[in-house]
């Protein structure tokens, strides 16, 4: 054991645990008003659910075994997981990796959310997260993660492309596909950029632990992981304030850090894989896929993904995983990537994709039809119309807004007359 290794490791699941609320509060901040403490609900929640089911069977199903698509029960309720050693030939024990890893199911149920805010039934949308993370999200780590059938064809994924960005972003296509659209969608806008800022940069933050914190010990590759992660989102950055400025004439600090989290994902499966200048072009080239991913794809298709969790966590994803291949180095993945001869590992990415892309829309699409037999998916108009808030969860960002603001003039008003 490595206590420097550990220590990174603990510290990495922290920072991913820290990117749900981020999250919560990037979302939040495009949110409809009416829907804001919905948001915040439907992301929180994943927090929950992911470490409850992850401790009972997720990470056993996930990490044990040696089956194509999925593991066993050996390790159902951290049963036989050691704290102190590792069976795995790691720096860190069992315990820390099991930890380590549950963050990512929570993670990746949060950004569903993304797709179908505003007219999801909550209680549908809870029932939901628990089928999919043990039917779609489990599966997929072990198939690449857990030595099955895509770790099996020779596809690489460092930190999650498949089994988070791409999983998490199709999934919340088809369910926005099945509600159908809001009964007034509106373009995506900024209605509390604070809430924008301050959750893409926890998103940003936490993504260092996301990714670095993959190589599973403080080592190079985590530093090579770190320092492409921030590269790559900086380069996205950049590029996507060009292209909103040469088409919309404005720079929207929105699209900076939509720019930014494009950039993220893009660098994930590769971080650890790919050198610093090509996590730059990876940047540049994915800001601009995504951001007409988001603009005109989705305008052409008129699909409503509420809050772009498919144009930004899909379609970023997809073209992180296909770069991957080319940009490999063998002196970092182990393996050559395109630009140094072997373009079957390009194949081999396309195809890794091509299977996560058919079982998540299958497996998701039969989840949901399973789940609206019992509990409606989407909440009545009247209820959409006024906002999910008051009717899903009695709270409204509104009346905490007013109750502040009442509690300063009381308070200002005790300290002029006492």
């Amino acid at each position: 054991m490595d206590a420097a290794s550990i220590g990174w490791v603990m510290i990495s699941a922290a920072l991913v645990w820290l990117m749900v609320p981020g999250l919560a509060l990037f979302y939040g901040g495009f949110t409809n008003p009416k829907s804001m403490i919905n948001t915040f609900a439907m992301v929180l929640i994943a927090i929950a659910v992911g470490a409850v089911v992850w401790f009972v069977v997720g990470y056993s199903l996930a990490f044990s075994g040696d089956g194509l698509i999925i593991g066993n029960l050996q390790h159902a309720f951290f049963n036989n997981v050691p704290m102190f050693k590792s069976t795995m030939g790691l720096k860190i024990p069992d315990g820390a990796f099991a930890l380590f890893q549950g963050m990512f199911p929570m993670i990746t149920m949060a950004i569903i959310a993304g797709g179908v805010v505003s007219r999801m039934n909550f209680k549908a949308f809870f029932v939901f997260l628990i089928l999919w993370l043990l039917f779609v999200y489990v599966p997929l780590a072990h198939m690449v993660w857990g030595g099955g059938l895509i770790a099996q064809l020779g596809a690489l994924d460092f930190a999650g492309g498949d089994v988070v960005h791409i999983s998490s972003g199709v999934s919340a296509l088809v369910l926005a596909l099945m509600l159908g659209k809001r009964t007034h969608m509106e373009e995506l806008q900024a209605h509390r950029p604070t809430a924008i800022v301050l959750g893409g940069g926890l998103l940003w933050f936490g993504w260092f632990g996301f990714n670095a914190g993959s190589a599973l010990q403080a080592n190079g590759q985590a530093v090579l992981a770190f320092v492409n992660t921030n590269i790559a989102a900086g380069a996205a950055m950049i590029t996507w304030m060009l292209v909103d400025q040469l088409i919309e004439k404005k720079v929207k600090v929105s699209g900076l850090m939509s720019g930014g989290v494009a950039g993220l994902v893009a660098i994930t499966p590769a971080a650890g894989y790919v050198n610093p200048g090509a996590a730059a072009i990876m940047g540049v080239v994915v800001s601009v896929l995504v951001y007409f991913g988001t603009t005109w794809v989705k305008s052409f298709f008129g699909y409503d993904d509420t809050l772009d969790a498919f144009g930004i966590h899909g379609i970023g994803g997809i073209v992180g995983g296909i770069l991957t291949g080319v940009f490999a180095t063998k002196a970092n993945a182990g393996v050559k990537g395109g630009l140094e001869g072997n373009w079957s590992l390009v194949w081999n990415q396309t195809l890794g994709i091509l299977i996560t892309l058919v079982f998540v829309v299958v497996v998701t699409y039969v989840i949901a039809k399973l789940v609206n037999i019992f509990i409606p998916l989407r909440v009545e108009d009247e209820v959409e119309e006024k906002g999910l808030d008051s009717y899903q969860h009695g709270e409204t960002v509104e009346a905490f807004h007013n109750e502040a603001i009442e509690a300063i003039w009381q308070k200002q008003f005790a300290e002029r007359f006492r």
